[in-house]
């Protein structure tokens, strides 16, 4: 190991989660027990404040300040969607020689490790190490058995969809769509699943993106289950796409142009419901508040994302540089995880969809093995009582 001394920058990318301040705690925490880290800047707004030079000094905030804000919801930072050109990074590295920038720690999703691994190898010459830190409420970054911000967004919508099954039930008649974040990833709303403490409790219905969904089926689908229950709510992801691959969402505006999601699918599915079925049919959005709700953070999933800002620091200090933390789940029947290393290259800018075997053969729920898989991440499922 080539040993180096200078000052370490964390930068936040993408969309906020409940728990990405908590990584930035454990970098903070781990950052002062190593005299080869000189301080600690944070960027604002993502990469748009490292290219301004915009840096705030978290080193010189007490224990209790960056305890206190790791415990937050959102950026404390701020983030950033900004992408950075080629010729950008020539910028970065004058920038981070100008502050004596030897480690650098950046905290987001499947684009940010894209960026971290394109400024590694910008910055390999230069001396300094750059780690990915993953996050994000998708759960959708390959090289990591799960992701932080994941549980915790996960333990939100179950419950949403628990207590919207509630009020649905009590007014016979009734369809819900409740439209689940997740981009084209449907590990969120697969989560879903845990709002059910009865065989016939909502969601009873379940849409992921990886399984097509054509409209003939989610139509026959939801009529068989209104006809045996008299209330539907279903669970569908933000980017489900019918049998032609369209998004399901940007059906009413078939222009024929590729565009992010539009936010209505909800309310495309209800429509549909109401035009083809002549039922009472609405859409529920929960949208943002999934994965800003500070009445929703999985101790499981702070803990880990605290425990991977830590990892970082301590990946760096060792002399590693384009890798990404990842979280290891031990085997043995009780849960456990620990920390490795995957190379940047590996994950950069790839998705990692939900595996199409964890879909029940009907397409319209999951199996058993991802409840498996999820139930140690999300928080304490409590139901209610029944007359």
């Amino acid at each position: 190991m080539n040993p180096i001394r200078g000052a370490a920058l964390l930068v936040h990318g993408g969309g906020p989660t409940q728990v990405i301040n908590a990584s930035l705690a454990g970098v903070a925490d781990e950052c002062r027990r190593h005299p080869a880290i000189t301080a600690l800047y944070g960027a604002r707004f993502g990469i748009d404040g490292v290219l301004s030079a915009d840096f705030i000094d978290l080193s010189a905030l007490d224990e209790s300040r960056i305890a206190a804000v790791g415990r937050t919801p959102g950026s404390a930072l701020g983030s950033s969607r900004s992408a950075v050109a080629a010729a950008d990074y020539e910028r970065v590295l004058d920038i981070f020689r100008a502050r004596d920038i030897r480690f650098v720690f950046l905290n987001g999703g499947n684009g940010s490790m894209y960026m971290a691994h394109q400024l590694a190898c910008a910055a390999s010459a230069a001396g300094v190490r750059v780690i990915g830190i993953p996050k994000t409420i998708d759960n959708d970054i390959a090289g990591t058995d799960h992701t932080p911000g994941y549980g915790s967004t996960a333990w939100f919508f179950a419950c949403a969809v628990r207590d919207i099954g509630e009020d649905v039930r009590a007014l016979p008649g009734r369809i819900s769509v409740v439209e689940i974040m997740g981009r084209y990833a449907g590990w969120l709303t697969a989560a879903t699943a845990f709002a059910r403490a009865r065989p016939d409790d909502p969601p009873h219905l379940i849409y992921l993106p990886e399984r097509p969904l054509p409209m003939a089926q989610f139509l026959g689908d939801v009529e068989n289950a209104f006809q045996r229950r008299g209330t539907v709510v279903v669970a569908a992801c933000e980017g489900q796409k019918d049998e032609h691959g369209r998004p399901l969402g940007d059906l009413m505006r078939p222009d024929g142009f590729d565009r992010q999601l539009s936010g209505n699918l909800g309310h495309t599915l209800a429509q549909l419901l109401i035009r083809e079925l002549k039922v009472n049919a609405r859409s529920e959005k929960p949208g943002l508040l999934g994965r800003s709700s500070m009445a929703f953070i999985s101790e499981v999933d702070w803990r880990e994302a605290y425990l991977c800002g830590q990892a970082a620091v301590k990946a760096a200090i060792e002399g590693r540089s384009d890798v990404m933390v990842s979280l290891v789940r031990e085997r043995g029947s009780e849960y456990r995880v620990t920390t490795g290393l995957t190379p940047l290259a590996e994950v950069a800018d790839k998705d990692r969809l939900f595996p199409l075997e964890w879909i029940a053969p009907d397409g319209n729920d999951v199996s058993p093995d991802f409840l498996e898989y999820a139930r140690p991440l999300i928080g304490p499922m409590q139901h209610h009582a029944r007359l």
